[in-house]
């Protein structure tokens, strides 16, 4: 049973290519198994989280942080009796515009850009990929996945508005987006806050010491499981204390915004919607927990030392093949050359699309390519 401000996939906005209903599947189980089916999707196993495949095979990916972000993403909209076919749909396309090497291969194109007057954002180059790039059926170009599912693609972390981006007006930019969007941004930071404390921890970046000095949140459920597991080895009671931790996050999540939408008396998804602020979030306490962790992880692991070179590395590749390909136009694959040909976008923004769709792997091999053979000319 859905509560009355769940999105009922009844009342769905509809696709922009009508299509027949599925005999045993609604729509946004529909749209759920085409992101699975997707290319891009498949691709987010050869894109970095963090960690590269070049420090390790054992850590997240941009695919399995996906996978966690649907699993926690399902379980709280269960709890929340909101859509869960809907939720997932939206955890599993939540990162699908990311390009190579996790956050630092975005800021250099978004650098790139900027230097012709535009910007990347993976939000909006998502739904480019879902509405343009993958190509699987005749009917239609793109996934034509429903109205609910785009507009969680775009809104689900970051409020535009319609003077600023224009093409996006049919988003309902000056309202909230549904419960089921809004939970991802927050599903997202249990996962990879969590996450990446147990990769760094596991990649010897983290020291436990540090952990249990700077998390306020971590040191109290450490010391629970040193008095209920005192023998058990170190890594074990890590793995208690950060389950104790992300149980609290998920029940924090869950009970605050119970509390919020029987405080704002909302009745419906339109209610939700024309709220002044979003609605699902955590307590004040818990929030403070959060950003603790996060200030810790950005302090400790994202800006170390030892990361430094990795992420520089990752950088410098983007940089020098888009301006690689800024130069030599004609290194672009042929189906890029034809866009250029048709005007279909500026040179920069279809250098910037074939990049984003890159996977680590391939994005080392045109470098190694490319640029390498310039170097020798």
């Amino acid at each position: 049973m859905l509560a009355p401000y769940a999105v009922h996939v009844k009342d769905s906005r509809g696709r922009r290519y009508p299509e027949a209903k599925h005999p045993y599947r609604d729509d946004f189980q529909r749209d759920r198994d085409r992101i699975v089916h997707a290319r891009a999707f498949r691709r987010l196993e050869n894109k970095t989280q963090v960690f590269t495949r070049r420090y390790s095979d054992h850590f997240r990916n941009r695919l399995t942080h996906t996978i966690e972000v649907a699993q926690i993403s399902r379980t709280i909209a269960g709890a929340l009796h909101l859509n869960s076919d809907l939720v997932e749909a939206l955890a599993l396309v939540h990162d699908i515009g990311h390009p190579p090497f996790g956050h630092s291969g975005e800021n250099a194109l978004n650098k790139c850009m900027q230097r012709f007057d535009e910007r990347f954002d993976h939000n909006l180059h998502a739904l480019r990929i879902v509405e343009e790039f993958e190509a699987r059926y005749a009917d239609f170009p793109g996934l034509n996945l429903t109205f609910e599912v785009r507009e969680g693609i775009i809104k689900h972390s970051h409020d535009y508005t319609e003077s600023e981006y224009p093409q996006l007006g049919e988003y309902l930019l000056n309202q909230r987006p549904p419960l089921e969007a809004q939970l991802i941004d927050l599903t997202d930071e249990i996962a990879y806050n969590t996450a990446d404390l147990d990769d760094g921890y596991e990649a010897k970046l983290l020291k436990l010491a540090d952990i249990r000095a700077s998390v306020g949140i971590f040191e109290r459920f450490y010391r629970e499981v040193e008095k209920q597991y005192p023998t058990v080895r170190e890594r074990l009671k890590f793995n208690e204390a950060l389950k104790r931790m992300i149980n609290r996050f998920v029940t924090n999540l869950i009970e605050t915004t119970l509390q919020r939408v029987a405080e704002s008396g909302v009745r419906s998804v339109e209610d939700v919607r024309n709220l002044p602020e979003r609605i699902a979030a955590f307590s004040p306490e818990v929030n403070h927990e959060r950003q603790e962790a996060k200030e810790f992880l950005y302090r400790y692991m994202y800006f170390s030392d030892s990361l430094r070179g990795q992420k520089a590395d990752g950088e410098k590749i983007v940089a020098d093949l888009f301006e690689h390909w800024v130069q030599n136009p004609g290194d672009l694959p042929r189906s890029y050359q034809i866009q250029i040909n048709d005007g279909v976008a500026s040179l920069p923004r279809i250098i910037c699309d074939y990049i984003a769709g890159m996977t680590d792997n391939y994005i080392l091999d045109q470098h190694k390519k490319l640029i390498r053979r310039d170097l020798l000319r």
